[in-house]
């Protein structure tokens, strides 16, 4: 290889070259620099694709599907592909949706590395989210078992027996929870269904482990508790959601038009809720 042709492939832009390779007699290393970190080896039933500076382990299943589906797990990414479907044509599919396939791997490790995170410890000073912002417990040794908030101090003050013990002080914080939660999702369906122009016949909290709320076609709402963890926006579109069911009981494009009439940022809060699993939040 000539020095200029060296320089070609080094430089992408000539007007990046260093003083240093200027100097007269500058010796300059004719071979690339190779890389000296060791390529892993390729993980047992996976196969192993380049994409630009990217190296994409994944899996392959084939079934009898008619399109190539994509999943990102905890082992990364998952093809299922129909079986007539060539493995080029697979890792072309691949390779044209590499952006969206990268972003939700990074997306899946947040949420593995949130779940290694030690679990809350239930004690004087423990932090809890409340409204999309910590809060802080504080006890206090007393016969009665009472409980304040103060807005100022964002501090909860919960009054319990010196002999109480760690399930009890969650079972009053959980009771707290719950009843912060009756008013403040009354208020806002009270709210968001006189803008939508609809009524629904009563509410009540749920405690589902899948879903954040649910309605039905006679217009009874539930609620999970757990979005008193969420900052009011999140809120608001779980309650714009299950109120637009009464217009359109489906989730086709006028439905989600239906949403977007009341909370035209709601896409936000649908991330945001897709993005915490409610195993990462505290537990009771």
């Amino acid at each position: 290889m000539s020095l200029k042709q060296y320089l070609r492939q080094k430089f992408a832009d000539p007007n990046q070259l260093s003083l240093l390779d200027l100097l007269p007699g500058a010796k300059v290393d004719t071979e690339p620099p190779r890389s000296t970190v060791p390529e892993l080896p390729i993980p047992a039933g996976h196969r192993r694709l380049r994409l630009d500076d990217h190296t994409l382990d994944y899996r392959l299943l084939r079934s009898k599907r008619r399109t190539i589906g994509f999943l990102i797990d905890d082992e990364g990414l998952r093809v299922t592909a129909p079986r007539w479907v060539t493995v080029a044509e697979i890792e072309l599919t691949i390779t044209e949706k590499r952006a969206w396939i990268f972003k939700k791997i990074n997306e899946q490790r947040e949420r593995s590395v949130r779940r290694l995170q030690p679990p809350m410890e239930w004690r004087d000073g423990a932090r809890l989210p409340y409204l999309g912002a910590d809060i802080v417990v504080r006890i206090a040794d007393a016969a009665n078992t009472g409980i304040r908030f103060d807005e100022q101090t964002r501090e909860l003050h919960v009054s319990l027996p010196a002999s109480a013990t760690e399930q009890q002080l969650k079972d009053r914080v959980q009771g707290w929870l719950q009843a912060e939660a009756k008013r403040v999702f009354a208020e806002r369906l009270e709210i968001y269904a006189s803008k939508l122009g609809v009524a629904f016949k009563g509410f009540a909290l749920s405690s589902a482990s899948t879903q954040w709320g649910s309605c039905t076609a006679d217009g009874r709402i539930r609620l999970n508790w757990r979005l008193m963890h969420f900052a009011l926006p999140n809120i608001d579109y779980v309650v714009a959601h299950e109120l637009s069911h009464l217009r359109e009981m489906n989730h086709g494009p006028q439905f989600w038009a239906t949403v977007q009439s009341l909370l035209p940022e709601f896409e936000t809060a649908r991330k945001t809720l897709r993005d915490h699993e409610m195993a990462n939040l505290p537990a009771f």
